[in-house]
């Protein structure tokens, strides 16, 4: 053919789908073929992949002829979903002639190329309307209207080494960069792409990121070709790399931009963190029963986690100065290279400091977070002071009340705070929460234990808590102190006149007198009734004692004016001084309880010094002593039985021994006599061994009647619990009376349970094997808390009378006793109130979820006989 018959060759393109027949003359360099509508040429079949297909015009080297490479897959190399076939064989690429064949995934989408010559317009629309284009083409090769196809051979030697595999014409097009370097370093080839990727990559030369390493990589890598990853100022990319040993050069492609994936990775990594660090913070803030140990450790764990420089806790108070709402850093910790800015935020109230701001927005609950250089000039001023250029804060609130608040600071960088960062410290400010809380109702119950409710004076256990730390310290200082036994005169006849209200609130009344006069430093208790105790914990001259003592006598001496009564006190005060003869806390009691004794005697409103010839024990327990080890063989000894009662189901759930003495001359003679007198004489071993046999046959009796099998509990005391055998003669007690373990509870008091923790423990745990019910009795009233308790397998709690007392009348009571529901349901504990006698204490008890009762409302302590009939209409 005529050489300049080339520039009239067409190329073209009939493509069948399911849509029927078009004819598309390729006249551009670069073609798309696929199911989607942005393609160059849309084919449409379900089979054809979005984009199927690239259509690529190859330039034949040395001539003006060109042909068509049809490429399977899209521009980034993606191939297509079912594959590319020309005249029936699977391809990646082939070189197109005329006539070819392609199919696109199955026969629904198929194409046929063309290229041929001389021909006109008008014969080149006959030819795209043409249904059998074979025929037309046979029709239309005469003298007539000659014209051809074109033989094109793209596959010669010639094509495919110099212009085919070089693709210069697909490097250019694609819009992913490709640079070629040789072995030198030098900068051989940039497509456009990659020119308007990194404008600078020719200046910098091997400078540059994307060539930085390069060399090395390809002569260490044992792989060709490779892929690494190269950052370029904030972005990644996924640089993949081939060398050409043929013709020493290395070429790259930059297959994509990994930035948003590797800040994913980055973050899902940071998320996973800072996951774990609150999990492991809220499990220290859990299992540490020091707060403040457990704060420590949890701010440490998530400022390792959040890589900050610093965690803060703050707290809310007034300020003492102002009374204006102020904020103090409470806790705070710091990474090895950043400086406490503990001291710098101490009393800061909101008003003068420049932080109303702060305390609108974390006071609505909403977290506060920013770049320092944002902040308005006051709190920048603030920031600034201590090195900090990056704030996130978040309340910490519980029942609505806003305490404080929990930050993150970061001193190097000017940090935006991501959404896993403000959750996990959320989260955090939650677990926080939660311990503040646990502290709060744990501070009210240890001071309910420690002080007592009526007057709010420390009671008999922090006094010998006091005590037992001024003793060692007067020893140490070379110094004296002073206890002083204090007795009301007369108070009884004021109480039985006037009534127990009357009666209590002249007991406050006294505590409040003797705290104002007392020296500071001197502390005064409640030990029980209208008895009080005085330490003097400084004493250098005897003189000093008697002024303190004259002073309290002189102060109750005055009138006290109550509900229009004019009522007068005196008291008697006993008082033994550290020395050789009372060298101990235990003893120093003791003798100015004797001395207290002796004061009585002479006439009352006075006080006494103890010495040794008042070391006599007052007559009458004398003989009640020795009235009670006859009282065993003398059958003066009995049980009662109190029943305990479900609140929900008013049904008995189990009974109470408790023991009475009817002495013969004195008759009935209380428990709180009679069992401390057999505590100090060693007599309550037999007794108690004595009232643990009675009440377990007790109760298998019943069994035997046909009762409902019942819990029967029994206390133990101090002296009792400690005894060597006590788990020895509880397992020979069930065994001879036949009753099975777990129809025996036995009781012990908070104070007992704490008093050796270790010893406790071993105990409890052989008592529990054996199958036998464990129950803290009166517990408020000693110097203990849950999470001790806790430690202990005990199974049932009983709340002691004296806060049921005052449950309907003091606030802060109802509160202590809803916590310790609470946090005993949390332990897995049954819950007993004591001492339970009106409509309204039950209806609050059952509002907060208490379990069982006993008390006057539903039955007063029974006799055997009555407690057998009870248990009779019960059936």
């Amino acid at each position: 053919m005529p050489e300049n018959e080339w520039e009239q060759i067409r190329h073209l393109l009939v493509v069948q789908d399911l849509e029927g027949q078009q004819t598309i003359p390729l006249h551009e360099a670069t073609y798309s073929l696929g199911r989607h509508r942005g393609n160059s040429i849309v084919l449409r079949s379900p089979s054809v992949s979005r984009q199927h297909a690239i259509l690529l015009r190859v330039t034949i080297p040395e001539t003006d002829q060109y042909c068509f490479r049809i490429i399977d897959g899209n521009f980034t190399g993606k191939g297509s979903s079912n594959g590319l076939l020309v005249n029936g064989a699977k391809c990646l690429s082939h070189n197109l002639k005329h006539g070819d064949v392609i199919i696109f995934g199955n026969n629904q989408a198929q194409a046929t190329y063309y290229a041929v010559s001389n021909l006109s317009e008008a014969e080149l629309l006959a030819f795209s309307d043409s249904d059998d284009l074979s025929d037309f083409l046979s029709r239309q090769t005469n003298p007539v209207n000659p014209f051809q196809t074109v033989v094109i051979d793209p596959d010669s030697e010639e094509a495919n080494d110099t212009a085919l595999a070089r693709l210069a014409s697909f490097p250019e097009l694609i819009p992913n960069p490709i640079i070629e370097i040789d072995l030198e370093g030098r900068v051989t080839y940039l497509n456009p792409a990659a020119s308007l990727a990194f404008p600078q990559l020719r200046a910098m030369g091997q400078q540059h990121p994307m060539l930085t390493g390069l060399l090395r990589a390809v002569t260490h890598c044992h792989k060709n070709p490779f892929v690494r990853e190269v950052q370029v100022d904030q972005k990644i990319f996924e640089q993949s790399v081939h060398f050409l040993p043929e013709s020493n050069l290395i070429r790259t492609f930059i297959a994509r931009d990994i930035t948003e994936q590797k800040q994913a990775e980055a973050e899902l990594r940071q998320r996973d963190r800072l996951l774990q660090a609150v999990a492991e913070a809220a499990n220290s803030l859990l299992v540490e029963m020091n707060y403040e140990i457990a704060i420590e450790k949890a701010l440490a764990v998530m400022g390792e986690a959040a890589k900050v420089d610093r965690v803060y806790v703050f707290s809310n108070h007034i300020d003492v100065a102002t009374g204006e709402m102020a904020v103090s850093l409470q806790f705070e910790w710091t990474n090895l290279h950043t400086g406490s800015s503990l001291h710098n935020w101490q009393s800061q109230t909101y008003r003068s400091c420049e932080l109303e701001r702060w305390y609108a927005v974390l006071s609505r609950g909403k977290p506060l977070k920013g770049l320092t250089k944002d902040f308005p000039p006051g709190e920048k001023k603030l920031l600034s002071r201590d090195g900090i250029k990056s704030l996130l804060l978040v309340p910490l609130r519980l029942e609505e009340k806003f305490w404080g608040y929990l930050g993150l600071v970061d001193c190097s960088t000017e940090r935006l705070w991501s959404k896993h960062e403000e959750t996990a410290l959320l989260t955090m400010a939650a677990s926080i929460n939660g311990a503040w809380q646990r502290r709060q109702v744990e501070s009210k119950i240890r001071f309910q234990a420690l002080h007592d409710l009526l007057t709010g004076l420390p009671n008999r256990l922090l006094f010998n808590e006091l005590l037992d730390k001024a003793v060692p310290n007067a020893v140490r200082n070379q110094e004296s102190l002073a206890v002083m036994f204090l007795d009301l005169d007369r108070f009884k006849v004021i109480n039985d006149t006037l009534g127990h209200t009357l009666g209590d609130r002249l007991l406050q009344e006294v505590a409040e007198r003797l705290n104002n006069f007392l020296r500071g430093g001197d502390t005064v208790a409640r030990w029980g009734g209208d008895e009080f105790t005085i330490l003097l914990p400084h004493v250098k001259y005897l003189e000093e004692v008697s002024q303190v003592a004259q002073r309290i006598l002189q102060a109750l001496e005055e009138v006290f004016y109550l509900d229009g009564h004019e009522l007068y006190v005196s008291a008697s005060i006993g008082i033994a001084l550290l020395d050789k003869n009372s060298s101990n806390a235990e003893t120093l009691i003791q003798h100015a309880d004797t001395a207290l004794y002796y004061a009585k005697d002479k006439g009352r409103n006075n006080y006494q010094f103890y010495t040794n010839n008042l070391d006599v024990k007052n007559p009458e327990l004398l003989s009640l002593e020795k009235s009670l080890r006859y009282a065993l063989e003398r059958e003066e000894l009995t049980i009662y039985y109190q029943p305990r009662v479900n609140i929900s189901s008013r049904k008995i759930t189990g009974t109470e021994a408790l023991l009475r003495w009817q002495h013969p001359d004195m008759g009935l003679i209380a428990p709180s006599v009679f069992i401390p007198l057999a505590e100090t004489s060693g007599l309550i071993i037999p007794i108690g061994e004595w009232v643990l046999r009675t009440a377990c046959m007790q109760n298998k009796a019943w069994q035997q009647q046909g009762l409902p099998p019942l819990t029967i509990a029994v206390n133990l005391s101090p002296k009792q619990f400690r005894q060597p055998k006590l788990v020895e003669t509880v397992a020979k007690i069930l065994k001879e009376t036949d009753l099975e373990p777990h129809f025996l509870e036995l009781e012990i008091t908070e104070t007992t349970a704490i008093e050796d923790l270790d010893f406790t423990r071993t105990v409890l745990q052989s008592l529990e094997q054996m199958g036998v019910k464990l129950s803290i009795d009166d517990f408020g009233t000693g110097h203990s808390s849950l999470s001790r308790l806790q430690l202990l397998p005990f199974h049932n709690l009983k709340i002691d009378k004296s806060f049921i007392q005052e449950l309907t009348r003091n606030e802060k009571v109802a509160h202590i006793v809803t916590a310790i529901v609470t946090l005993g349901r949390s332990l897995g504990l049954r819950l007993t109130a004591e001492g339970v006698e009106k409509q309204e204490e039950l209806d609050f008890l059952a509002s907060i979820n208490c379990e069982d009762v006993q008390g006057f409302f539903f039955y007063r302590p029974l006799s055997v006989d009555k407690i057998t009939e009870v248990l009779q209409n019960e059936c």
